[in-house]
């Protein structure tokens, strides 16, 4: 076995101790999720919060408002929920961040008992779906089998109700327990779900599919009992958008609200409105949608990026929030339109940074920033892919890209194609072409930033991680003319290796992505792999791989620093004992420093 050299991991990062303690303080911050609450005892609360060093699950009883953590693991936990009588927590127990397990409960009040598997005679698998209801719960697992839904009524063991090979899961269970919506893909493609209505034996209620190419999302049943009407995002007009499923009847009413950009929603407690958060150029703004008359009201939200939003029993609006200069907070918004920090966890504020700017290369949306106080003229810049693909750079706060700024770097964000947020087209046309399409929106941005002496053509550093780390592997291979260095956590790197090893819903992906399998298209997956372009990398490459990790699992990365080392080039790798990143605050500390040291040493 091949022994490649290790990352460094300065400490201090920066000599100058200001610095040094202000870019540390962003990433140990305590910070807190959106709370969910329990159905039937609101002031039962549950949040995920970093406060311990490590990303854990707390309990909150809003009417004594207490708080103590529920969770204690070495690499942490991130999945939880409440039951609707909120006596029970419910989270999911993986090993080392490798994302496959079980659902474990135990009691919400401290000292009530350990947490026990959740229900009898459900396999470990990975999570596909969960809805808990008074005597019914739904649970989805995936393996490299497929999909398998169980139902466990009034407590006693599971059953399954829906198998399968393709993908799909649990998506919603209706007030009255009556209906469970499944999202599947037996018709192939697992980016664009159809949806499938059963009762809890299994029998199907109801079927809908809008065909090839357009998704349709569950998003939840009317909170009113009786009221079975199913809240469904659809992209019919090549853009996220509303409609409202009668399922019992089988009839449908499409939400149509004039704005640019997409939308999601979510209930008002009466089902006679509608939370919307619209999403547009990487902002977002929030509603409310009176589904009576149509009416659009706009809620006094700031400029920036809403995370998530819900509403309270009494009609306060909860949402968490940030921008790029500042950093996150939980807010809610009153009735009366008081608002005000609704869940401050005890200890130091991060400190705020700098705001980002748009630019628009042609169709290509970026967002771009500059060092407090930096000169005029071009600098050493970052380029940071975001990961998904189907996800989006947005206008919220970052610590890492602080941690750049602070370096005395610029850091460019392009939202390429694939990016969501963008309407249907614009996400949907990097099918066929994964990589290379998305890398020529990179180039642009590239050449945008450069001839208008944004960025030193010497000094431009390619960076991200999951789909962005392959993205920067296959753009130091496809452009090396382009980059001085290049960093790529939890890559795809040999994108065969990586279908073989990695979790099936990620193959199922890949196939609806590429139009078919490796087996099936073999020469289009080895065109769109970093791998095939390694002998061309000129610049020194940083590689960060977790051990456990099932989306970008450890042999195809080692297949890729081998080559690098059978070629005497300049690369560094840096191992964790953890799977697709680290909810360990020291750990994620290290790993930046090492990122941002190893692009100072080969600049």
């Amino acid at each position: 076995m091949t022994t490649h050299p290790t990352a460094e991991v300065p400490d201090p990062l920066f000599s100058d101790a200001e610095a040094e303690a202000r870019w540390r303080a962003r990433f140990t911050a305590p910070r807190v999720s959106l709370p969910g609450w329990a159905e039937d005892a609101p002031d039962r609360s549950l949040y995920l919060s970093n406060s311990s060093g490590v990303w854990e699950i707390y309990a909150w009883d809003r009417a004594t408002d207490t708080h103590r953590k529920v969770t204690d693991r070495p690499n942490g936990t991130s999945h939880g929920t409440l039951s609707p009588d909120g006596d029970t927590i419910w989270w999911f127990a993986d090993t080392d961040g490798d994302e496959f397990g079980t659902w474990v409960s135990e009691p919400f009040a401290a000292g009530g008992g350990a947490a026990a598997p959740a229900v009898a005679g459900v396999p470990a698998g990975y999570p596909a779906g969960l809805e808990i209801g008074h005597g019914v719960v739904a649970i989805g697992t995936s393996t490299d089998d497929g999909t398998t839904v169980h139902v466990s009524r009034d407590g006693g063991p599971a059953e399954v109700i829906y198998a399968h090979e393709n993908d799909g899961g649990v998506s919603a269970l209706s007030k009255d327990e009556t209906l469970v919506v499944l999202s599947h893909s037996e018709h192939g493609d697992n980016r664009h779900a159809a949806l499938r209505v059963v009762t809890p034996s299994g029998e199907k209620v109801a079927e809908k599919w809008d065909g090839p190419g357009l998704g349709l999302d569950a998003i939840a049943f009317s909170p009113v009992r009786g009221d079975n009407r199913l809240l469904v995002g659809h992209e019919r007009r090549g853009k996220e958008e509303l409609l409202i499923w009668d399922v019992e009847a089988d009839t449908e009413t499409e939400v149509v609200i004039d704005l640019p950009g997409e939308i999601s929603a979510d209930w008002y407690p009466d089902a006679r409105s509608l939370l919307v958060l619209h999403t547009f150029q990487a902002r977002n703004t929030v509603y409310r949608y009176d589904l009576a008359t149509g009416a659009l009201s706009a809620l006094d939200t700031p400029h920036g990026t809403v995370g998530g939003a819900h509403v309270r029993p009494d009609g306060a609006v909860e949402y968490s929030w940030s921008s790029a200069a500042q950093p996150g907070v939980v807010r809610v918004l009153g009735v009366d339109g008081d608002e005000r920090v609704l869940l401050e966890p005890p200890g130091h504020k991060a400190p705020p940074s700098v705001d980002l700017t748009d630019v628009f290369v042609g169709e290509v949306h970026a967002l771009v920033a500059r060092p407090a106080g930096a000169p005029d003229g071009p600098l050493p810049t970052v380029f940071h892919l975001h990961g998904g693909p189907h996800s989006s750079d947005e206008d919220r706060f970052s610590a890492y890209r602080a941690v750049w700024l602070d370096a005395g770097f610029a850091v460019v964000h392009v939202n390429y194609r694939g990016s969501t947020g963008y309407g249907s087209k614009w996400r949907d046309a990097i099918e066929g072409r994964p990589g290379l399409t998305e890398l020529e929106d990179v180039a642009a941005v590239h050449d945008w930033a450069v001839e208008s002496g944004f960025a030193d053509p010497a000094k431009c550093v390619v960076n991200g991680a999951s789909w962005g780390g392959y993205l920067s592997l296959l753009a130091l291979g496809t452009q090396p003319e382009r980059w001085a260095a290049g960093v790529a956590g939890v890559p795809v790197a040999d994108y065969l290796a990586a279908y073989e090893d990695e979790m099936e819903p990620l193959r199922a992906f890949d196939r609806a992505l590429f139009g078919g399998s490796p087996e099936e298209l073999p020469d289009r997956y080895r065109e769109c792999s970093p791998l095939t372009y390694v002998d061309a990398v000129r610049a020194p490459v940083l590689v960060l791989a977790g051990e456990n990790d099932p989306r970008c699992p450890i042999r195809q990365i080692d297949n890729y620093l081998d080559r690098l080392a059978e070629r005497g080039a300049a690369y560094e790798v840096y191992r964790y004992d953890a799977g697709h990143g680290s909810l360990v605050v020291a750990e994620t500390i290290r790993q930046t420093a090492a990122e941002v040291s190893f692009v100072q040493r080969m600049l």
